[in-house]
């Protein structure tokens, strides 16, 4: 499975990377918009600090597909490496990913709300399917339910696309996820953290360590031992 942050701090992307083993970022305006920052510039700081070969999804604000592909066609010029451009599942963005496609650009469709969607999309030439889990939830639609059957309707039809699920409220939404076998996701840093955060791990470990302080001293490691040998 890929992980990606679904965020547009800077820093915040950097402290992540420090200790996940993360695939890329994804943006959208509204997450632009938060960091109040001219946001082709923010791209390419956000480029600057992914690994290479990391993922950077970017989403379209053209509302008619012709816009669209020319819009996405200025994106490719400007942001080199692994670049998907965001296509909303609208009638102008559905007709819109073919002809995308057909430019060499990878598409994620995005905004999905329905297993339909997710489907359709894909038989577009979308790369990357982003049903929104947590926003179907407060729409009272079970997101996960919907995420999971999206990526085994597309497994059972051994479609080359992936589901990656977007919009999470809480690690537990992830993890389920993970559980079906869905391809990728996307989460915001703090969800990200809380799936390997486990106070029973803190606790054994802490109660490990305090032996071996009773063994060899206070705040000694193996390095301090045998550097005084």
């Amino acid at each position: 499975m890929l992980m990606l942050i679904d965020y547009a701090n800077v820093q915040a992307i950097q402290e992540t990377l420090t200790y996940l083993p993360v695939d890329g970022v994804t943006t959208n305006p509204t997450i632009l918009y938060r960091e109040g920052k001219e946001p082709l510039e923010l791209l390419h700081q956000i480029q600057e600090v992914l690994p290479e070969g990391a993922q950077l999804h970017v989403q379209l604000v053209s509302e008619r597909a012709a816009g669209m592909v020319e819009e996405a066609k200025a994106l490719r010029s400007e942001i080199p490496g692994n670049l998907f451009v965001k296509l909303p599942v609208t009638r102008e963005g559905f007709a819109a990913i073919p002809r995308i496609v057909a430019e060499g650009i990878q598409v994620t469709a995005t905004g999905i709300h329905s297993s339909m969607q997710g489907f359709m999309a894909a038989k577009a030439g979308a790369r990357y399917v982003a049903p929104y889990v947590n926003r179907m939830d407060n729409f009272g639609i079970d997101g996960v339910r919907v995420a999971t059957e999206i990526h085994r309707t597309l497994k059972s039809y051994g479609m080359e696309t992936d589901v990656l699920a977007a919009s999470f409220k809480n690690s537990e939404q992830v993890l389920e996820l993970v559980r079906q076998g869905v391809g990728a996701i996307t989460a915001a840093p703090e969800v990200l953290a809380a799936l390997i955060k486990n106070p029973a791990t803190d606790a054994a470990i802490a109660e490990q360590n305090r032996h071996f302080e009773i063994l060899v001293g206070e705040r000694r490691t193996w390095k301090d031992i045998i550097e005084t040998r």
